[in-house]
């Protein structure tokens, strides 16, 4: 059987998944008739409740329980199939984050990630070479020698996801890996998954909450009691919808109204220092962070600083005032902007929408 044959269909297909912990009165069903198929190179994000089976089911993808009722395929195998050597070898073409990031107390960043890369065929020169350059790669290249003892959360994490990354496996399968990292860190991070999906054909499957990923994510899988509640592919105007559910009092529109939100919102970019809006300007745009930071001043004073899912302008669009502060991006910022006119017909159609965006009013004051 060759195990490192590329997969001609998809890199994961579920059909019919069952699964429970337990027995008898302690028996707990988790997952329900759970299906799913997701194509070489794509890159899944996977959310949902506490509780709601995603942590279950990224382990029995990766052969990590065992099957009880239903069928799993990975990268072409069929996973109830296999031996345990068959599995054993399966597993090497996954790239496993987890939030136990598991590393050796007793070897050193780059050693963590060495062992990795010595099940293959690579020379000890090249397995040298390339831990250093994952590691490099992740922000810890002034780290590569030191223990797990002596790093910071962060920097073990970010040494875990080198060791799962570094054989460039054909599927990754990561629960909240990047939770521990900065902002930094966790963009570094992204990029590097996202870049594997379209130079590798890597697929990624991942649990997170964080709603940055959103804008990399080809697919957006939602969990609720041990079932797929929703299974979106998203397309430019679906990463905005997404975005704006996550964001009060955006979250209060009902899809038609989301929807005219969306069809009207651009997208725009600044620089670092740059002013957005001005105190004493008629106010005619309101702005949603979808990545980087603004200082909010007024009369030459800070009086905020807003980040990602944040929004701001919405006071002089509401009461039809000037702008009462000035905004400057402190670093490069992405931003969805949302006009007056579509705005007031949001609030025009939906009361719960007005109510919660007067209440933001009121506290920003």
């Amino acid at each position: 059987m060759n195990m490192t044959a590329a997969p001609p269909g998809p890199a994961i297909r579920v059909e019919g998944l069952n699964f429970a912990y337990g027995q008898g009165d302690a028996h707990h069903p988790a997952l329900f008739d759970v299906a799913l198929e997701l194509p070489p190179g794509k890159l899944a994000v996977l959310t949902g409740p506490s509780g709601s089976g995603k942590t279950t089911l990224l382990t029995l993808i990766g052969g990590l329980r065992t099957l009880q009722e239903g069928r799993i395929e990975v990268l072409g195998r069929d996973l109830a199939g296999l031996t345990t050597r068959e599995l054993v070898l399966t597993r090497r073409d996954i790239g496993f984050i987890f939030q136990m990031h598991n590393l050796f107390d007793s070897l050193s960043a780059t050693e963590n990630v060495r062992m990795a890369l010595e099940l293959g065929d690579r020379s000890a020169a090249e397995v040298r070479s390339v831990a250093r350059d994952m590691l490099e790669r992740l922000g810890l290249g002034d780290r590569t020698g030191y223990k797990p003892r002596s790093l910071s959360g962060g920097q073990r994490q970010r040494v875990a996801i080198a060791r799962a990354l570094a054989n460039r496996p054909k599927l990754v399968l990561a629960d909240e890996p990047t939770a521990a990292l900065d902002k930094d860190a966790t963009l570094n991070v992204l990029a590097l998954l996202k870049q594997m999906t379209i130079e590798n054909g890597t697929t990624v499957l991942m649990v997170t909450h964080d709603h940055r990923i959103i804008d990399l994510a080809d697919r957006l899988i939602h969990m609720v009691d041990g079932h797929i509640a929703s299974d979106v592919v998203l397309d430019s105007a679906q990463r905005v919808r997404e975005f704006l559910k996550s964001v009060e009092p955006f979250s209060a529109l009902n899809p038609a109204d989301l929807t005219g939100i969306v069809e009207a919102v651009t997208e725009r970019h600044f620089d670092a220092g740059e002013v957005i809006i001005r105190e004493g300007d008629e106010g005619e745009e309101l702005f949603l962070i979808a990545e980087g930071e603004v200082e909010v001043l007024r009369q030459d004073h800070e009086v905020a600083r807003l980040g990602p899912a944040e929004f701001f302008g919405e006071a002089a669009l509401i009461s039809g005032a000037p702008r009462n502060a000035t905004v400057v991006a402190t670093e490069a910022l992405d931003a969805y902007v949302v006009r007056k006119g579509e705005l007031a017909t949001a609030m025009k159609k939906n009361s719960r929408f007005r109510e919660q965006l007067g209440r933001f009013l009121v506290r920003r004051r």
